[in-house]
């Protein structure tokens, strides 16, 4: 059972990448943030050639996210069940595969300028998920909450923390509540599998950030204690942005027993 979470920065712009690294990660699911079109107009016959269920949550021009699952889905959840949002940020289904496995896919507010009235909402939006997630643990079930949280979780997840240490991404009480999610219970899959200091998930189109690696890790899997169990590993796949047209962001796959 292998799981995705991939910021594709646009869908319709990137189609041919996007059908590209789907075909080439060979994923059971693949939650995508940064959609960037309405519901109606997620491109759903070129991905449901490829064998792909799609579950979709859009909004015109902006954020947009999507499920995709080789197997049936069921129980499908669109918007955080905790907190009244306009934005199309949260999407969530239980995966029916061989050992049943829930999946939710988040993109999370960036929140800058801070301080402001869009941190405050990043804020808002980081506490509901934690409330969702704490009602997610007792149904004492494997689940895996994927998504591009748009937190630095520590100083070595950025190439130079002097540079982000007043950007939104890393300010200590974006930390502290990323935080919080892990103190519930909720396992960082990448720490738990790897660890290693600056290993990266996005890099800015600008300066040539990719071929210098000044990058940041900001896309994450975390695991409950049931999925963490299961898991066996996780693989950052920056071939993806290598190729023609990249998003900014690449998948982080998480490969769990079935």
């Amino acid at each position: 059972m292998r799981i995705a979470t991939w910021n594709v920065n646009s869908i319709k712009a990137r189609l041919p990448t996007v059908l590209e690294v789907l075909q080439s990660i060979d994923c059971d699911v693949v939650c995508l943030q940064e959609i960037k079109c309405e519901t109606d107009a997620f491109p759903y016959l070129e991905i449901e050639e490829q064998g792909w269920n799609c579950a979709v949550l859009g909004q015109k021009s902006y954020n947009g996210v999507a499920l995709l699952s080789r197997h049936e889905i069921e129980d499908v959840t669109k918007g955080l069940p905790t907190l009244e949002d306009d934005q199309a940020r949260y999407i969530e289904a239980l995966v029916l595969a061989e050992s049943p496995i829930r999946v939710g896919g988040l993109y999370l507010p960036n929140g800058n300028p801070a301080p402001g009235v869009k941190y405050d909402y990043k804020m808002e939006w980081m506490d509901a998920l934690e409330r969702h997630a704490r009602a997610l643990l007792k149904q004492d079930e494997a689940f895996v909450l994927c998504g591009d949280y748009n937190c630095i979780p520590t100083p070595v997840d950025c190439w130079d923390e002097t540079v982000w240490q007043n950007d939104a991404l890393a300010l200590p009480s974006t930390r502290a509540e990323f935080r919080k999610l892990k103190y519930l219970g909720l396992a960082d899959a990448f720490e738990l599998t790897d660890g290693r200091a600056h290993q990266y998930t996005f890099w800015d189109y600008q300066g040539g950030a990719f071929k210098k690696d000044h990058g940041i890790r900001i896309d994450h899997l975390l695991c409950s204690p049931q999925a963490s169990d299961r898991l066996q590993s996780v693989e950052i796949y920056r071939k993806a942005r290598e190729m023609e047209k990249p998003s900014d962001h690449v998948p982080v796959i998480g490969t769990f027993e079935d």
